[in-house]
């Protein structure tokens, strides 16, 4: 397959982004009314809004701290409008934005109110719109992007096709300097042990095992039953009767590289290479942290017919199931049903996948994205006060 040439947003931190966004990034849920009315004003703009960030403390709020600052820093974003109830938490986000070298304004709602919030908020917007608007695309190396991975309402087809042609572009990626994102804890279940037989170390191990432990210790102490929840109603339906199946499908998208490193929820990768980090398997969730940490495009799997997208990182989707590809084409970005076909060999099926990800990387708009999914979805460890 002849090598395309690839282009991206080289930002201030040195890193490569493949979109060009400006947030308005709400601190918390009083904040998001603002936000959204800073985008209506000026289009071209993204809120993120969310409905948390009040009366959380200790590692909940980091954790949400963590995932706001680090979807500002994420190199599909060139500038960012962060608002805030109160001034010191907002200036808390936009100061970690800012260490990313990045412009970043920020406008606090009391003493202000809504209304004088949203047009010196507006005013911003609209000029580092402008400055964005100036931003130019320069060659990149593979080898400086980050992706992520996650699969949603697999089926037979998920393990048998659309998973395997995801562990081609890993291997690939990996091969070529690049960095890797992979997470969905509960479904590794029953097939855990493939995946610390892969750990680079025993410390790699050690800090997966731990993060796995953790999970399940949790889900125990709720006395709850996964059957519904996982496998997943969807899933059963597409006929992947237990978790055990369905964690050796979700493992087949990983590949066959190791895994260098265990990442906190919304961590940055340090090592190029396969990176796991201990994300929920619910989509919009994880990938909200996946793009914190600093992915910059999304290859997700789907059987049964997952429409999820996110408003910075672009989210290619591909399929092996024939009716999904022509029932649900507008959330479809590649069909590979022709591998269970024997229309074509796996070979053929991660050619594709790496073509259209060139593709995504040098601006082709995802079908997400033009059907205009933006799901930004926060994890949450515990209650508020």
């Amino acid at each position: 397959m002849a090598t395309k040439q690839l282009t991206g947003y080289r930002r201030p931190d040195g890193r490569v982004g493949v979109r060009n966004h400006v947030i308005i990034v709400p601190v918390d849920d009083l904040s998001n009314a603002a936000a959204e009315g800073v985008a209506r004003l000026v289009p071209g703009t993204i809120s993120l809004s969310h409905p948390y960030g009040r009366l959380q403390f200790g590692p909940d709020l980091e954790l949400t701290f963590r995932t706001l600052i680090g979807t500002g820093a994420n190199p599909n974003v060139a500038a960012a409008v962060v608002i805030g109830i109160e001034p010191r938490w907002t200036d808390r986000i936009a100061d970690g934005i800012a260490e990313a070298g990045k412009p970043v304004a920020r406008i606090a709602i009391e003493g202000r109110g809504d209304f004088r919030t949203i047009a010196e908020a507006a005013r911003q917007a609209a000029m580092l719109l402008q400055d964005a608007s100036e931003c130019r695309r320069e060659p990149i190396e593979r080898s400086e992007l980050i992706l992520s991975i996650k699969c949603g309402e697999s089926d037979t087809t998920s393990g048998l096709g659309s998973n395997p042609t995801v562990s081609q572009v890993v291997d690939r990626h990996v091969a070529a300097g690049g960095t890797v994102i992979f997470g969905e804890t509960t479904e590794m279940t029953g097939g855990e042990h493939v995946i610390l037989e892969r750990c680079i170390n025993e410390t790699v191990r050690q800090k997966f095992q731990r993060a796995f432990d953790e999970y399940a210790e949790l889900i125990a102490s709720k006395d709850a039953n996964l059957m519904g929840s996982q496998p997943t109603q969807g899933n059963i339906r597409g006929g992947l009767s237990t978790i055990e199946e369905k964690a050796m499908g979700n493992i087949a998208k990983t590949g066959s590289v190791p895994i260098v490193d265990v990442l906190d929820l919304a961590e940055r990768p340090v090592r190029a290479g396969l990176n796991f980090m201990g994300t929920s398997s619910a989509a919009a969730e994880t990938i909200t942290l996946m793009a914190a940490a600093g992915a910059v495009v999304h290859l997700f799997t789907t059987g049964q017919g997952n429409i999820v997208g996110h408003p910075i990182e672009p989210v290619i989707k591909l399929t092996a199931n024939p009716v999904t590809a022509r029932e649900m084409s507008e959330h479809v970005d590649l069909d590979v049903s022709g591998l269970l076909r024997l229309e074509f060999g796996l070979t053929e099926a991660g050619d594709r996948l790496m073509a259209m990800t060139d593709r995504v990387v040098n601006g082709r708009l995802t079908a997400a994205e033009v059907v205009g999914h933006r799901e930004f979805v926060l994890t949450r460890l515990y209650r508020s006060a």
